[in-house]
């Protein structure tokens, strides 16, 4: 399956699987007591900042005003309205269509995608498609209840990380790591603003072992390593390889809470998993799937190479 990909990005791979497939239980045990998007952006910015540190004392030259300005938006679309979203609508809508919802983000990255001169070929789109129906069939069990208005908001979360994703690709970023540091920085400062601004968050006066050791678990495992893979990933493979992980991780989340949790796996979730995965085969085994996507024929004047 691994044929034609190399081993940092099957290492890559193998952070989004199976870390960001825990960070569903993780958020429910941290953001049962913390505000949810001071909380969330918090985590990104340490987690920016741990990188950025430790990128600059590796040699790597500081963030030029530009990128930094480029970086902010970018990670405002991705965490704000991506992450964000999903904290705040937890508390209303079933986990069940929340990740019905948010599989198809890769759906929305192929759409935005064809607006940038991006081309997917059928066996991705088909790839996509079955990814899709499996995280449907394994939401099917669960609680299908949603507000209106919290079912507007959850419906921006895949639209604006699939924003973002596109942008970071594009746009000329910090070169590497650099740019997950400057995207976690600038995109968890708009969240905690905005949590605090228009959320009327504030920290708590007191919080559980169990909520803190979480939100280390998701500042560490969940930002500083996955996404810094999920950076990679996007400036290294095509897109529907990058992304495959929104199918996943619905199935390790449920496989995550009956072992955890102890909560029940409906038979429908052994159907969805086998659609899932097939989805993944399907997906690494496109022609030149560990290869970044091509470029439209025609380039900004002010956009230079990505860095790999």
């Amino acid at each position: 399956m691994t044929r034609g990909l190399s081993a940092p990005v099957v290492l890559a791979l193998g952070a989004l699987y199976f870390i960001w497939g825990s960070t569903y239980y993780g958020m429910r045990l941290a953001f049962a007591e913390l505000p949810q998007l001071l909380g969330s952006g918090f985590r990104f910015v340490i987690a920016g900042t741990i990188l950025l540190l430790y990128l600059k004392s590796r040699g790597a030259a500081w963030p030029t005003r530009k990128e930094w300005l480029l970086a902010v938006p970018i990670g405002a679309l991705m965490f704000v309205f991506g992450n964000g979203m999903v904290a705040i609508t937890g508390r209303y809508i079933g986990s069940g269509i929340i990740a019905v919802v948010c599989a198809t983000m890769p759906l929305w990255l192929a759409a935005i995608g064809r607006l940038f001169g991006e081309r997917q070929t059928l066996g991705e789109w088909v790839a996509m498609l079955i990814g899709l129906a499996g995280v449907v069939i394994l939401a099917s069990g669960g609680e299908l209840r949603a507000q209106p208005l919290m079912a507007l908001a959850i419906v921006l979360a895949p639209v604006g990380w699939a924003l973002g994703s596109i942008l970071a690709k594009r746009w000329p970023l910090a070169p590497g790591l650099m740019s997950a540091a400057t995207q976690m920085v600038g995109g968890g400062g708009v969240m905690m603003l905005a949590g605090v601004l228009l959320h009327n968050e504030r920290p708590p006066v007191q919080v559980s072992g169990t909520a803190l050791f979480a939100f280390a678990y998701l500042v560490v495992f969940g930002s500083l390593v996955g996404f810094s893979a999920y950076t990679y990933l996007l400036r290294n493979v095509r897109p529907t390889l990058a992304v495959s992980y929104a199918y996943v991780n619905p199935v390790l989340a449920v496989l995550i809470g009956a072992s955890v949790g102890h909560e029940t796996i409906a038979p429908e979730a052994w159907l969805a998993s086998a659609l899932i995965v097939t989805a993944v085969i399907l997906a690494i085994r496109q022609r030149n799937a560990g290869k970044p996507a091509p470029k439209p024929a025609e380039t900004p004047v002010n956009a230079k190479p990505a860095s790999p």
